[in-house]
């Protein structure tokens, strides 16, 4: 089968917002090393809790997270008869719901505790809530980065199936 109209433009369009979603969750990856190792308990408080580092993350971010779960639903449903693309659809779909999934029960009760920190005394808390808040997001941006390789995989598929 060869990729034409609504299959090939909701392909794409999949690619590009899953593509989207991992990248913030990827860039959160790159800079945690030094965020782990190198800042202080007060620049890493400042940076992420006071100054507004990471708002559009929520602004932007959430939506494309949704819409990274929705695409390659749909997509599998329109590839409900092409196998294997079709599985690799779904699990593209699944690993995508587990980062989000991930996100609620590891990132969201920390930024819960983030949000009640006020200007001056580091919190006797800080080392855990840093590192939940971090490994958080790592747990994350694994299962998004296998959910897009299940996605390329599906679109790779299309057609090749019985």
């Amino acid at each position: 089968m060869r990729l034409y109209g609504f299959l090939l433009f909701w392909s794409v369009l999949t690619a590009m917002i899953a593509a989207l979603s991992l990248g913030p969750s990827f860039a959160h990856v790159l800079e945690s090393a030094p965020r782990l190792t190198r800042w202080s308990p007060a620049l890493w408080r400042e940076a992420t809790v006071f100054n507004g580092q990471f708002l559009l993350f929520a602004i932007v971010g959430a939506p494309l997270d949704v819409a990274a779960i929705i695409g390659p639903g749909l997509l599998a449903w329109l590839l409900r008869q092409d196998r294997p693309a079709f599985w690799f659809a779904l699990a593209a779909t699944l690993l995508y719901v587990l980062s989000l999934v991930l996100w609620f029960i590891l990132v969201r009760p920390a930024n819960k505790i983030l949000a009640t920190w006020v200007p001056g005394r580091i919190p006797d808390n800080f080392e855990v809530i840093r590192l939940r808040w971090e490994t958080g997001h790592m747990a994350v941006t694994a299962a998004k980065a296998a959910g897009f390789v299940s996605l390329v995989v599906a679109l790779l598929s299309i057609g090749r199936g019985g």
